[in-house]
């Protein structure tokens, strides 16, 4: 293994909003020595409501941003935009290596529970794709596959309800109908397909018996980049990363619901604002 120029350059990770802050966190533990430059497009979110062409059109402009300032490596962090604008994203930035969330995250469902029974959590437009099924199914073909559209868990996230009644019985409305099967049609593993979603990992969990894996693919994702960067000698060479925070707009909002998210308080300061 050789060392590549471009080592220290940061790992770009973009979202629509705050969610693939998730993954930043995930990342920022597996990682404490990378630099990370990370653009929420908070000023058009949320993606997961809107058309295929709007949602590649906005990612486009949002990487093309990154890349700009000089990256060594782009995570997608935002299960929508993998979905709809991964492949035409690579085809786009190639040379530049493209990570999405979906694949990582269908691997390790596969892996949990092979041939199994998998629910996928996850956006409007995620489900309407059917991304996580076909990743699935192209990795096991006996797997079954579910998706289901939870766009309230994302409003849950984003005001920090993430515990309490309030939480508790909207993921029971969402998940009783699958939960309440006969065991030999329960699912035997839930995917949480949004990274807004990890952060109602509790509550969730409090839902969900034990018997059902849950998967959280932004974990799955940082496994995944650490792979990548070790593999191809990219890694950093030592020392403490940075990190730097882009947003399209809302840094006052970006600020306060991000900090729950990263699990770091954030201020106003830590935001720049970027114009796409």
């Amino acid at each position: 293994m050789t060392r590549q120029p471009g080592r220290n350059l940061p790992i770009g990770v973009f979202d629509s909003g705050v969610g693939g802050l998730t993954v930043l966190k995930a990342i920022r533990v597996a990682l404490p020595e990378e630099h990370l430059l990370y653009l929420g497009d908070t000023a058009r979110l949320p993606y997961g409501t809107k058309s295929a062409r709007s949602v590649l059109r906005y990612a486009t402009r949002a990487v093309a941003h990154l890349q700009e300032r000089g990256i060594k490596l782009l995570v997608v962090a935002c299960n929508t935009a993998s979905a709809v604008a991964l492949d035409e994203l690579k085809k786009t930035l190639a040379p530049l290596p493209v990570i999405g969330v979906v694949e990582p995250g269908a691997i390790a469902a596969v892996r949990t529970c092979p041939g199994g029974r998998h629910l996928v959590l996850a956006t409007e437009a995620t489900v309407s794709l059917g991304a996580y099924g076909k990743a699935i199914r192209e990795l096991d073909s006996k797997a079954s596959v579910i998706e289901l559209a939870c766009e309230l868990l994302v409003a849950l996230a984003e005001e920090g309800w993430t515990q309490g009644d309030v939480a508790e019985g909207i993921v029971r409305k969402y998940l009783d109908a699958h939960l309440e099967q006969d065991p030999s049609s329960r699912p035997e593993s839930l995917i949480l397909g949004c990274t807004h979603f990890p952060i109602l990992w509790p509550v969730i969990r409090s839902v969900v018996d034990d018997s059902i894996a849950v998967v959280d693919s932004a974990m799955t994702t940082a496994v995944v980049v650490e792979s990548y960067l070790r593999d191809r000698g990219i890694a950093n060479a030592g020392g403490q990363g940075s990190l730097k925070l882009l947003a399209t707009d809302g840094a006052r909002r970006f600020a306060r619901v991000g900090g729950s998210f990263l699990g770091t308080p954030l201020s106003v300061d830590d935001i720049e604002l970027v114009d796409l």
